[in-house]
């Protein structure tokens, strides 16, 4: 089939990553998609070579129809709504050719039980160019009856292959066998503890540090130790390297070099669950501190002990749990319990189809299923 992914960049990082991803898994199995994007500056350095079967098209406003006619899907990304000129070509197409609308919602990905509860529900649009069609609500998820998570088939056999220190050396890291961490993050209180924990060992460190947000939020941190306390490294058991901007393929061997991962947002922290190690996540903020709910429910379905879940409260800014001054962020003995977590984690997602599968077949049967007759007559 032929998919149109439209995309809207809100955090460059995380939704034109998850977008992009899904149009190489999806043209990796045979399909032709075009991503439509309002931003695609990062893929630059995200996928520099591209991808086999994947178009990329700039998503304007006003948008010109005449030029792309549609394809057979339309997938709307995290609730970006496409433009009603589409929508009318689209509405025409289908009616014309007598073919089902393939319409799909691809939602935020999610524990919580909604995501299942909604998963693969129709969506009648009542008004509009699109009246009469049908959308259908497609939610990730990490549970049976959700549309899993993006996984490519070759991933277990590129783990298998990978060599830690060749990746390394590439980089120009000189690692030493030091402990590894990286760290992709926004801005969180819970910086000033993870510093001041690794510099007090027991492990020699290295910190891996992505570029942008995290890279000035940790500068701005040493500049302000080195400040008020010249000697909180003198041993220098934290050893700090900053990352360029990597290739999602590079990010993916970041994620399986290290020994514990922070990760922010959506796509970093499914990567992290495919590596299989140690992994703390910093949720995106919502108002109401909605993100705390998500973040429970999580929680919940990774069977993640106490230790591992007050780590994730001090990270993302619960107050009730901030560090106190001594206190690390994490429990450095509890931490080497986390890896039998994860690895069950990824056991039972390994056990589940992944999204694109999932995608394909749930479009497959609305083919299927669905009478091009209920479509109403163009007026």
């Amino acid at each position: 089939m032929q998919w149109d992914i439209f995309c809207r960049v809100i955090d460059n990082f995380g939704d034109i990553g998850v977008c992009w991803r899904l149009c190489v898994n999806l043209a990796q199995r045979g399909q032709h998609v075009r991503l439509w994007a309002d931003d695609v500056s990062a893929l630059a350095w995200m996928a520099p070579d591209g991808a086999p079967g994947v178009q990329v098209l700039p998503w304007r406003t006003p948008f010109d129809a005449h030029d792309s006619a549609p394809c057979d899907v339309l997938v709307e990304a995290f609730g970006c709504e496409i433009d009603p000129e589409f929508i009318t070509s689209y509405a025409s197409k289908i009616r014309a050719r007598g073919q089902p609308c393939l319409w799909i919602n691809l939602e935020y990905l999610s524990a919580e039980p909604y995501a299942r509860r909604c998963h693969g529900l129709p969506s009648p649009v009542m008004s509009g160019p699109g009246r009469g069609l049908t959308k259908h609500f497609f939610y990730p998820g990490f549970t049976a009856g959700t549309g899993g998570l993006l996984r490519e088939s070759d991933l277990l056999a590129r783990q298998a292959g990978f060599d830690r220190a060749a990746w390394l050396a590439q980089h120009r890291i000189a690692w030493l066998g030091e402990r590894l961490v990286s760290l992709f993050c926004y801005e969180s209180a819970g910086l000033p503890a993870l510093l001041e924990q690794l510099s007090r060992g027991p492990l020699r460190t290295r910190l891996l540090v992505t570029p942008g947000c995290a890279s000035a939020a940790i500068r701005q941190c040493i500049h302000d130790k080195n400040r008020l306390k010249p000697l909180w490294n003198k041993r220098e058991k934290l050893l700090i390297s900053y990352l360029p901007a990597l290739s999602q393929t590079d990010y993916d061997h970041l994620l399986w070099a290290c020994d514990l991962n922070f990760v922010r947002g959506e796509d970093s922290l499914v990567r992290a669950l495919w590596a299989g190690k140690p992994l703390i996540w910093q949720i995106y903020p919502q108002q109401d501190q909605a993100h705390h709910v998500k973040l429970d429910a999580w929680h919940d379905w990774l069977e993640a002990p106490a230790s591992l879940r007050l780590a994730h409260a001090r990270w993302n800014d619960n107050a009730a749990s901030k560090c106190k001054e001594g206190v690390g962020l994490f429990d450095e003995v509890a931490i080497a319990h986390w890896q039998v977590t994860f690895c069950h984690a990824r056991d039972r997602l390994l056990g589940q189809d992944d999204l694109g599968t999932q995608l394909i077949n749930f479009v497959t049967r609305l083919v299927h299923s669905t009478s091009p007759h209920t479509l109403p007559p163009t007026r």
